[in-house]
């Protein structure tokens, strides 16, 4: 496993390893430098005791030196931490990308507050220790490398006094690194837990409201803050455990080589000079061993990032294209829809959602589907566009088996249309041409006028620039439905879905907008899922579905005339329509 992680850390750093290459160098010579100013101080201050006037050039030399070193750090940090910004740049765009990969189906299962956390808190973590902690970890074996061969050149025993207590510094924490690592993702997802509680809670606020559930959500955002105060008081007591222990351990080495350098200058081993070099090479050491409890913190938080952000990054999309995917232009698919024994279930399900369905489609055909609740009409919806994993031989379009073709084309040829009517928070013109960027605006109006929204839009102060607030709030149900519609549109695709996108839209209004697809420049195929059977009456084909597989097809007549289950949900709709 750390193998696994030391890779991945390798494979960020691989694009940047210039950059990375010249902090190093630049440490290097900074850390050579700094281990011969003890020494020059050293040699002056035995000058010292000769003549004092020869202490200037030492004095002059030891200031260069340390010029220099202050531009050479410099220049090793904006480097160093340098890479890991771009290490962090790379991640979210990796993320990104990869989450735009992924079928629906995944965010059901993860939540938006653990992805948002992973992709910021996680990759800020992974920054730090491609940035602090390398250089931080280079730095220490620089400072050791330079350092310990002036020292043994002085004096070979008082050196080996001075670094005797470091053993027990790896040691200790050795000891230590397993629980900090534990605790440090219990941190990460205590973190996740409360981020995941305020998006949710933001999004739900106007919910909250109105069921005066505020108190209730305190005390649940109230537990989950505690539980993140109590992994964070652990991890503290940890670290507060264990970095005072390295420097007490760092303070005893200097300890040891005050006591036995006093007897051996009292002998005269060694000199004045040597012993104070001794002392600043001693002290110089103990700062990389007590930043070291710094950088295993980093390491720990780093690498349960690693982990948390390559889970992301390793799950693979279940619908993705098949090899030699074939490739189906949009403007050539006349919108032909076959289903030949089309069967779904759902992971962990018992039943299948769809059960053997048999039907075809022909191009420019209006078919509703109807059905009761859970009777497989949004499932089927979303099986045409391919946002299921399908077996292959089940569904075609214009001939062509769906899972043998490329997904770009399969749903440039295919708008879908929720019931759940997503919109942007900028304008209703940017909103209606998203699948269109660059449309012009002849064509979003005409596009809105089909779905029955453009007189609403111009009642708007500033008509089709309104901005629509997050997720269409500032705009009604039918009004965020209609828009949606429109979006759809305009892509002008040759098959259009609309998964009980006309809910929010009163009975007259959804009829009129099927005939406007009926009709319009170029007919399309629509398939109109919805429970306004008055509507649904208006097309050529009505389906009715039951229990995940189409019980009856004809015509609204053709269904009146022939008893089932049509017949008992008009009956029900003319019933609710009388009651209202």
């Amino acid at each position: 496993m750390l193998s696994h992680r030391l890779q991945k850390l390798a494979a960020y750093l691989r694009p940047h390893w210039r950059r990375m290459l010249l902090g190093i160098l630049a440490l290097f010579v900074v850390n050579a430098f700094s281990a011969y100013i003890p020494r020059l101080i050293g040699q002056s201050i035995d000058k010292a005791f000769r003549s004092f006037g020869q202490i200037w050039p030492y004095a002059v030399g030891i200031l260069a030196l340390a010029s220099v070193m202050w531009g050479i750090r410099m220049l090793s940090r904006v480097w160093i931490f340098g890479v890991g910004r771009r290490v962090e740049f790379d991640l979210k765009q990796k993320i990104f990308q990869h989450l735009l990969r992924l079928e629906p189906a995944y965010f059901s299962t993860t939540t938006l507050g653990d992805l948002i956390t992973r992709a910021t808190s996680d990759v800020d973590e992974i920054r730090r220790l491609v940035g602090f902690a390398v250089l931080s970890l280079v730095n220490t074996v620089f400072a050791y490398a330079w350092t310990l061969p002036f020292m043994l050149l002085i004096d070979f025993k008082l050196t080996l006094l001075a670094i005797l207590p470091y053993p027990l510094i790896l040691i200790a924490v050795g000891l230590f690194s397993n629980r900090l690592r534990n605790q440090q993702r219990e941190v990460q997802e205590r973190l996740s837990d409360a981020s995941e509680l305020i998006q949710e809670d933001m999004s739900g606020i106007s919910l909250i409201k109105i069921y005066a559930q505020e108190r209730n959500e305190r005390h649940a955002f109230n537990q989950r803050n505690q539980r993140l105060l109590g992994a964070n008081l652990k991890l503290a007591r940890t670290r507060n455990l264990l970095f005072p222990l390295i420097e007490g351990l760092a303070s005893l080495s200097l300890l040891l080589l005050l006591w036995f350098g006093a007897g051996a200058l009292a002998s005269g081993d060694i000199s004045n000079g040597d012993l104070i070099s001794l002392i600043l090479y001693a002290q110089r050491l103990v700062f990389p061993i007590a930043t070291l409890g710094f950088t295993i913190t980093a390491y720990q938080r780093g690498e349960v990032s690693v982990d948390r952000v390559e889970a992301i990054l390793n799950a693979q999309p279940k619908i993705q294209n098949a090899a030699g995917a074939m490739e189906l232009p949009p403007e050539t698919v006349s919108g032909q829809l076959q289903a030949r024994q089309l069967s779904y279930t759902y992971p962990g399900a018992d039943a299948p959602a769809l059960n053997e369905i048999d039907f075809l489609i022909e191009p420019g055909e209006t078919v509703a589907i109807v059905g009761s609740i859970g009777s497989g009409k949004s499932t089927l919806a979303s099986a045409l566009p391919r946002l299921l994993d399908l077996e292959q031989g089940q569904l075609f379009l214009d001939g062509n088996d769906v899972t043998k073709v490329k997904l770009q084309d399969l749903r440039s040829a295919i708008a879908y249309v929720p019931q759940d009517s997503f919109l942007f928070s900028t304008t209703i013109q940017d909103n209606i041409r998203y699948g269109k960027p660059f449309e012009e605006y002849p064509e979003i109006e005409y596009a809105a006028k089909q779905a029955q929204i453009h007189p609403e839009i111009l009642n708007f102060p500033t008509q089709y620039d309104t901005i629509v607030g997050e997720r269409g709030i500032t705009l009604s149900g039918g009004q965020r439905q209609r828009t949606s519609l429109a979006r759809a549109l305009l892509v002008d695709a040759s098959v259009l879905i609309l998964d009980d996108a006309l809910s929010s839209v009163d009975n007259q209004t959804a009829t009129q907008i099927l005939n406007n697809l009926s009709g319009g420049r170029e007919r399309k195929t629509v398939i109109f899922i919805s429970h306004q059977l008055s509507a649904a009456a208006q097309a050529d084909r009505i389906f009715v579905m039951d229990a995940g597989e189409i019980v009856q097809i004809g015509s609204h007549t053709e269904l009146l005339q022939s008893p089932g289950l049509y017949q008992s949900l008009w009956k029900q709709n003319q019933l609710e329509e009388v009651l209202r």
